[in-house]
């Protein structure tokens, strides 16, 4: 007997949890602000996406971009991206998606506003918790209106500014132990 949980599309996932989502971040919105419920949303989703991220991992056994890009059938399945790809290789993983449908069923559900929080934004954090040393640029979606989202992934991710040691500060002192 097979004990795989049934899975539905991530596309119709998506539908459902906007369907319940929208109606409760406007509601909070009413209450708290707009601007504050979509912070809170963010930060939700951004760590939902991040242990997504990390269980990715955990089920293809690696962590590598090679991995990573061999799972991109899952966001894609029944047509819901069109994929243009222009790079795979070990340490690099570059690609256009010029059709969304995430996109166009958020727009279709009159929740256009949320669309960017509720699926665009979770890419990073998805990544962030597959591999910490994988670094993802995009600076456009079809969501906010561009012809393409531009998907970037590079292996081997540049020290954040906070992470890095600053350049007026010695050196810290050498040991000897002689």
């Amino acid at each position: 007997m097979d004990n795989q949980e049934p899975r539905i599309p991530l596309l119709q996932q998506r539908e459902i949890e906007a369907r319940i989502a929208g109606p409760i971040v406007r509601a909070f919105a009413e209450e708290i602000g707009w601007d504050r419920a979509v912070v809170v949303l963010r930060k939700v989703i951004a760590q939902l996406a991040k242990e997504s991220g990390a269980e990715l991992a955990r089920s293809l056994g690696e962590q590598t971009l090679e991995a990573f890009a061999g799972s991109l059938g899952r966001w894609s399945e029944n047509g819901a991206l069109e994929i243009e790809m222009l790079e795979q290789a070990p340490d690099r993983l570059s690609f256009n998606v010029v059709r969304c449908r995430y996109a166009e069923m958020y727009r279709a559900l009159g929740l256009a506003e949320l669309g960017s929080s509720l699926s665009c934004q979770r890419d990073f954090s998805l990544v962030e918790g597959f591999n910490p040393d994988i670094e993802l640029e995009r600076t456009q979606t079809l969501m906010e209106g561009a012809g393409f989202c531009d998907f970037r992934f590079r292996r081997g991710r540049e020290p954040k500014p906070e992470e890095r040691p600053a350049a007026d500060q010695p050196a810290p002192p050498q040991r000897d132990d002689s």
